[in-house]
C-alpha cells in the first residue's frame, strides 16, 4: 500500500459533506488510511504523491454500506428456490447447519468478492456465520470492514438456530466481542446481535443491551411486525412489539433493527425517540411480496430522522449484492406504491447507502462521505460506459442509470482492493467452482432439492 495516494482531475467527486459539495474535475489525496486533502484539481496540482490515479474518468463516492446481509452461505445454493416455494427460510438455514467450516469460508469468500466489486467496503452480518475463525482469512485478504458476532436465541426459533440460557448467551457475546472487537487493525466491529424479540426473553435482550452499552458497540436484530404480531403482543405484554423494546430498555442510539416492515406509527415513533436506526432491504421486500406500499414505512422514519441503511439480507433473498441496484429500487418503489413523484429522491437514496449507513453503524466520524480527516473508503464508477450517457446530473444518473457493473476502483482504509474491475484476493474461477460443487454436495447432503427450471432443460 502506497503511504501516499492521489486521485487526480476526477470528473465528479460526490462528497456527501455538510454542503453536499459535488467537486467537477476534483482531486483526493489520501495520506495513510485517512482523506488529507479534497477540492479542485488546479488547487491540488502540485502536491505529489507516491501512487497517482488518473479520475477523468470516474465518479468518486464515498464507499457503499450493507446494513444486514447474511453473508456467508447462501451463494453456494443462490437460485434454487422456485418464486412460490414455502418455508423457504426453513429450507435455507438447514442448509447452512449442514456447511463445513471449509465449505462457509469458500461462500463467504465469493459473497465478499461479489460485495467489493459492487462497491460495498463495509457491512453487518447479522450473526448467522457459524464458523467465523475459519472465515476470518476472507476478512483479512479482502481488505473490506465488517460489523459480525454470533447470533444468540434463548427462544425456540422457526428456523435452525442454536439455543441457549440467557446467561450463557449474555457470555458467549461478551467473549466474542472481547476476542474480535477492534482486529485487522479495526476493519471488524463486533456486536451483540439477536435473532429477534420472539426468540429473545427480556432477560436476554436486556443483557445484551447493557453488554452493547458498557462495550462500547452496537446491538442489531431482526425486527418487523404487522397487525397480528400487534395484537399478540397487546394481550401479552400490553404494548406493540417495538414500544416493548422500548419499555425493556432495548432500543437506542446503538441499534439497528433489520427489515422493519409493518410498523404502525407508534413504533416510528418509538424508533425515533430511541435514536435507533433501521436496516431496510428493499429489493428482498419486493421479491417476496410484502406489500411495500402498506408494510414498508421508509419515508415515515425518514421524516423523522431515523438513520435508514440498505441491506440485501442474503443471496437467495434479494439474490444479489448490488447497493446500487438497492438504491435504486429504494427510490422507486416508494414513487410507485404511492403514487408520489417526491418520494426517496436520489439525492436521499444515495444518503442511504454512504451517510447514513455510517451513522448506523456508529461510524459516522470515520466514514461516510469524502471530507478530510476520514477514513479512505472511496469507490471509482467508470462513466465511460454507455448508460451514462448523457451526463448531466451525476445523481441521476448513479440512482437511475447505472448498477454494480460501473465500478472500476475501490479502495478501504487508503488500500486499493479492486482496480480496473478486478480484485487480487481471490482466484475467481478456481472460486466459482469450488462454490458450484458445494452447492451440489449441500443438496445431495441435505436432500434440499428443487427442479433446476421449470422449463426443460436438455
Amino acid at each position: 500500500m502506497a503511504s501516499t495516494l492521489k486521485i487526480e482531475h476526477a470528473r465528479y467527486i460526490v462528497t456527501l459533506d455538510p454542503e453536499r459539495r459535488i467537486v467537477a474535475d476534483g482531486s483526493i489525496l489520501i495520506e495513510g488510511q485517512r482523506i488529507a486533502r479534497v477540492g479542485k484539481a488546479a488547487d491540488l496540482a502540485d502536491v505529489r504523491a507516491d501512487r497517482v490515479l488518473d479520475g477523468r474518468r470516474f465518479l468518486v463516492t464515498p464507499g457503499f454500506f450493507n446494513g444486514h446481509l447474511h453473508i456467508s452461505y447462501a451463494h453456494a445454493v443462490r437460485g434454487i428456490f422456485p418464486d412460490d416455494v414455502e418455508s423457504r427460510l426453513r429450507h435455507v438455514f438447514d442448509l447452512q447447519s449442514a456447511m463445513t467450516e471449509q465449505e462457509e469460508y469458500l461462500t463467504t469468500l465469493l459473497g465478499i468478492v461479489e460485495l467489493l466489486r459492487n462497491g460495498t467496503t463495509c457491512f453487518i452480518d447479522p450473526g448467522t456465520t457459524r464458523f467465523p475463525d475459519a472465515c476470518l482469512q476472507a476478512y483479512q485478504d479482502s481488505g473490506c470492514r465488517l460489523v459480525t458476532s454470533q447470533c444468540v436465541t434463548d427462544r425456540p426459533a422457526p428456523v435452525k438456530l442454536p439455543q441457549y440460557p440467557a446467561d450463557e448467551a449474555i457470555k458467549l457475546t461478551e467473549s466474542f466481542i472481547e476476542g474480535w472487537d477492534g482486529r485487522l487493525g479495526g476493519r471488524i466491529r463486533a456486536w451483540a446481535m439477536a435473532f429477534s424479540v420472539d426468540t429473545a426473553s427480556a432477560e436476554l435482550l436486556q443483557g445484551l443491551k447493557r453488554v452493547a452499552d458498557e462495550r462500547g458497540v452496537g446491538l442489531t436484530l431482526h425486527h418487523s411486525t404487522g397487525e397480528a404480531m400487534r395484537r399478540r403482543y397487546q394481550e401479552e405484554q400490553g404494548t406493540t412489539p417495538t414500544e416493548y423494546l422500548e419499555r425493556l430498555g432495548v432500543l437506542g442510539s446503538n441499534v439497528l433493527l433489520a427489515h422493519g416492515l409493518g410498523l404502525n406509527d407508534a413504533e416510528l415513533d418509538a424508533i425515533a425517540r430511541s435514536g435507533a436506526g433501521v436496516a431496510m432491504c428493499p429489493v428482498t421486500a419486493m421479491k417476496e411480496g410484502h406489500g411495500v406500499g402498506q408494510q414498508g414505512h421508509m419515508p415515515e422514519l425518514l421524516a423523522r430522522g431515523v438513520a435508514v441503511v440498505l441491506g440485501s439480507d442474503s443471496a437467495n433473498s434479494s439474490n444479489h449484492l448490488d447497493p446500487i441496484r438497492a438504491m435504486n429500487a429504494a427510490a422507486v418503489q416508494y414513487k410507485d406504491a404511492r403514487q408520489d413523484t417526491s418520494l426517496i429522491p436520489a439525492e436521499t437514496a444515495v444518503e442511504l447507502i454512504t451517510l447514513n449507513g455510517a451513522k448506523a453503524f456508529g461510524l459516522g466520524d470515520e466514514l461516510g462521505s469524502i471530507e478530510a480527516g476520514k477514513k479512505a473508503d472511496l469507490v471509482l464508477l467508470d462513466t465511460h460506459r454507455p448508460e451514462w450517457q448523457a451526463l448531466f446530473n451525476p445523481i441521476n444518473n448513479l440512482v437511475y442509470n447505472a448498477d454494480g457493473r460501473s465500478v472500476h476502483t475501490v479502495v478501504v482504509d487508503g488500500r486499493v482492493v479492486v482496480e480496473e474491475y478486478r480484485q487480487t484476493f481471490a482466484d475467481e474461477d478456481r472460486l466459482y467452482g469450488q462454490v458450484q460443487e458445494i452447492g451440489e454436495r449441500l443438496q445431495q447432503r441435505t436432500g434440499i432439492t428443487f427442479p433446476r427450471s421449470r422449463w426443460p432443460i436438455s
